[in-house]
């Protein structure tokens, strides 16, 4: 069934079928009793889980420099920006962090005087600093973050020689990347909120777009509605590909219009206190072609196939292959070359993965997307993608946008 929306807006059960006028009616009503904040005692909870591994591999300490990795460890939402301003130095018995005056009292009050965190803004190098602690802790097995650069490395090598101490410097290879791949609650509820931002700007954006709009409006609309209307940031750049441009997977908008025929991929996502949602809709401009509407429902047959399957223990390539045999059963497998899907978290793009690669094992509390997609060079392109939470026994999807393909500015 294809859901067409007007400019003269009628009532939600003229524009959507009963099943998505309740979601439609949920979304507003989430938004509208605000959010309540998670547990206050999940950065502590999560540093103990990384000092388990920390004593598993014969860590003395460990040093961290990457954003997200400090975010998702010390619970300080809306600190952490571009800059790699910041590094950790973390034994079994203390925290802490160096950072400086543009963050230091940022640092304060997110997480008040009661943190186990030890803040300081000395004027000194990060590699200086490393090695004071070093000397303090009296460490000799110092894990190094393995997304650190190899100046920095090198740098604190320098430092311990110059202070006279004997260190080794294991790198990491993922120990909290790994950590990460298993959300807890308050990482959940805040990815829920973000989604649900995420959904109403589908709602409102299918409303907007009508023909004789450029790629880059309909971005300017979208993004700024999100922003207006409980999204703190965005995840990454929207994609608004129209006509030829959907058959790249991430075309960037343009000045391209959209004219009447065109399928539009809408590939965006809110964030919400440093997490991420991340949703891909195509709507097509006026009726489909029947060639659309088979594509289209290739694609929803993929995405709907593969999260019928998803379930703790299976293999990110299993879930993969899954949706290869689908489209590659319709006569379009050489048009669908990415990934499935991918984590999602303080990162848009993180552990597991729903590639030919990741045969591990999808644990329980994995957040991943599903996005499969066809695209066909100078046509069109389709995606359609949701993202949620991998259970025991099943795949608990945060999206409620509608799988319907969706007939705009007509």
């Amino acid at each position: 069934m294809r859901h067409t929306l007007h400019s003269a807006r009628g009532t939600t059960d003229e524009l959507f079928s009963p099943r998505i006028a309740l979601l439609y009616n949920f979304v507003f009503k989430h938004l509208e009793k605000g959010f309540e904040m998670a547990d206050l005692q999940a950065g502590a909870k999560r540093v103990a889980r990384f000092r388990e591994v920390m004593a598993q591999k014969g860590y003395d300490a460990v040093v961290l420099r990457h954003n997200p990795d400090l975010r998702w460890l010390t619970d300080a939402e809306r600190t952490f920006d571009f800059e790699q301003a910041h590094t950790a130095f973390i034994t079994q018995d203390e925290l802490f962090l160096h950072t400086d005056s543009r963050y230091y009292n940022t640092f304060l009050e997110r997480l008040g005087a009661d943190s186990p965190w030890k803040f300081d803004q000395e004027v000194t190098t990060p590699t200086e600093w490393v090695a004071a602690h070093v000397a303090q802790a009296h460490a000799r097995v110092v894990a190094i973050e393995d997304t650190v650069d190899l100046a920095f490395f090198d740098g604190l090598e320098q430092a311990l020689r110059d202070n006279s101490l004997a260190a080794l410097l294991p790198r990491m290879h993922g120990d909290i990347a790994e950590l990460r791949i298993v959300k807890d609650p308050a990482e959940i509820e805040l990815m829920k909120h973000a989604q649900s931002i995420t959904d109403k700007a589908f709602l409102h954006i299918c409303e907007y777009i009508k023909p004789g709009l450029t790629e880059q409006q309909i971005r300017a609309e979208l993004e700024n509605y999100m922003l207006s209307n409980g999204a703190d940031a965005l995840s990454f750049d929207s994609i608004i590909a129209s006509g030829p441009n959907g058959a790249n997977p991430h075309a960037q908008p343009g000045e391209r219009v959209v004219q009447t025929g065109d399928m539009i991929v809408m590939d965006y996502g809110a964030g919400y206190l440093d997490y991420h949602s991340d949703m891909t809709r195509t709507v097509v401009v006026g009726a489909p072609s029947e060639e659309q509407q088979h594509v289209f429902d290739v694609v929803r047959k993929a995405n709907e196939t593969c999260a019928a399957a998803i379930h703790a223990g299976v293999t990110g390539s299993d879930i993969h292959n899954l949706a290869v045999k689908v489209i590659s059963e319709a006569g379009y497998g050489e048009y669908f070359g990415h990934g499935l899907g991918h984590g999602v978290g303080v990162e848009i793009h993180e552990r597991p993965f729903f590639n030919p690669r990741w045969d591990k094992v999808i644990p329980a509390g994995s957040v991943v997307t599903d996005e499969p997609g066809i695209y066909l060079p100078g046509k069109f392109g389709i995606r359609l993608e949701d993202f949620g939470v991998v259970t025991e026994d099943g795949y608990d999807v945060f999206t409620q946008s509608t799988h319907d393909l969706v007939s705009v500015g007509c």
